[in-house]
C-alpha cells in the first residue's frame, strides 16, 4: 500500500525524494567508523521506504517560501522513524522476517546489531537537531534569533512523540492491548503513527521559518494527516491483517474508515489553508491518501 504514495504519477513529489535520498547517502559515513554496526544503520536506511515524513519536513519548508535548508532536520525524522522500524520488526515485538520486501535487519545482522543499530540512529537524531539549530543560528535575522526557542520547539517534539507519550507507548499498547476496542485503536494509530509525522511538520515549521507562536496549529495538521495515513494504509491492509489486529477498517468496516479518512483529510486541508501553506505538493500527497 505504501508504494502507492510515491508513484510515478506523483511528479511533484519524486524531486523531493531523490534531493533527500542523496543527502541520506552522503551522510551516512557520518555515522561513524566503518564496522558493522555501521552496516547494519546503512542497511536499514537506504533498504527501500517512500521517505514520507523527511518529504514532509521539506514539503513544509518549501511552503513558508523562506529558502532555508531543512535536510538535516530530514535526517533527524528519518533517523527516528527507522529506529522504530528496527525495534519493531525484532522477534520480541513484531517478530517480522521481511521489511519493504527484503529481509528484515535482524535476519542479516541479528538480533544484538539491530538492537544497537536502532539505539545508534536514535542518538543521530538528536545530532540532527543539534545541526539544524547550528543552521539556523546562522541564517540572517530574524531567524538566526529563533534559534534557542527553535531548539526547545524541536527536541519537546521529538523526546514526547517518540516516547511512552508517542511511538513507545504505541508500540507497547500493539503488543499489550487492553481491548480491541475503537477507543484503543485510535489511541494506538495516534501514538504509534500521527505523533512521528507530528515531529516531521513540527521540524519543516520551526527549521523552515514558520511563526513560532503558531506551532500549535501546525501540530493539528500534523495530526489530522497521520490520522487519514494511517486509516489508508489500513483499508489497504484489512484484508491481509490477521483478525484481532489492530486496524481501524476491520474494526468499523470499510466503508466507515473511508468516511473517516475524508474527514481527516478535509479537516487536514483546512488547517493548512489556515497557515497558508496549502501547496500542490500537500494536495497530491491528500489526493492519493483519497484514492
Amino acid at each position: 500500500m505504501l508504494n502507492q504514495l510515491i508513484a510515478p504519477k506523483t511528479t511533484l513529489l519524486k524531486p523531493l525524494k531523490k534531493t533527500f535520498e542523496t543527502f541520506l547517502e552522503q551522510n551516512i559515513l557520518r555515522l561513524g567508523d566503518q564496522s558493522k554496526l555501521r552496516d547494519a544503520c546503512e542497511y536499514a536506511l537506504l533498504n527501500g521506504g517512500k521517505r514520507i515524513r523527511p518529504l514532509i519536513v521539506m514539503m513544509v519548508a518549501r511552503a513558508l517560501g523562506n529558502d532555508l535548508d531543512v535536510l538535516e532536520a530530514c535526517l533527524s525524522v528519518e533517523y527516528f522513524h527507522t529506529a522504530s522500524i528496527i525495534a519493531d520488526d525484532l522477534p520480541c515485538m513484531d517478530n517480522d522476517d521481511y521489511r519493504r520486501s527484503k529481509p528484515a535487519l535482524h535476519k542479516v545482522h541479528g538480533e544484538t546489531v539491530a538492537l544497537l543499530a536502532s539505539y545508534a540512529l536514535i542518538s543521530a537524531g538528536y545530532e540532527k537537531i543539534f545541526h539544524s539549530v547550528q543552521s539556523l543560528s546562522k541564517q540572517k535575522p530574524p531567524f538566526s534569533k529563533r534559534a534557542n526557542e527553535a531548539c526547545a520547539i524541536s527536541l519537546d517534539a521529538a523526546t514526547r512523540c517518540a516516547g511512552i507519550s508517542g511511538a513507545v507507548g504505541g508500540q507497547f499498547k500493539d503488543i499489550f492491548p487492553k481491548n480491541r476496542s475503537l477507543e484503543e485503536i485510535l489511541d494506538v494509530i495516534y501514538k504509534k503513527t500521527v505523533t512521528l509525522f507530528e515531529i516531521a511538520f513540527v521540524y519543516g515549521w520551526v527549521f523552515g521559518g514558520g511563526d513560532l507562536q503558531r506551532v500549535d496549529e501546525i501540530r493539528e495538521a500534523a495530526f489530522h494527516f497521520g490520522m487519514a495515513f494511517q486509516i489508508w494504509d489500513d483499508i489497504g491492509d484489512m484484508d491481509q491483517d490477521g483478525a484481532g489486529s489492530i486496524n481501524i477498517a476491520q474494526v468499523c468496516g470499510k466503508e466507515e474508515a473511508k468516511r473517516r479518512l475524508e474527514e481527516e483529510a478535509e479537516i487536514f486541508i483546512r488547517k493548512m489553508k489556515k497557515l497558508g501553506i496549502w501547496t500542490p505538493e500537500f494536495q497530491q500527497a491528500v489526493d492519493l491518501l483519497r484514492g
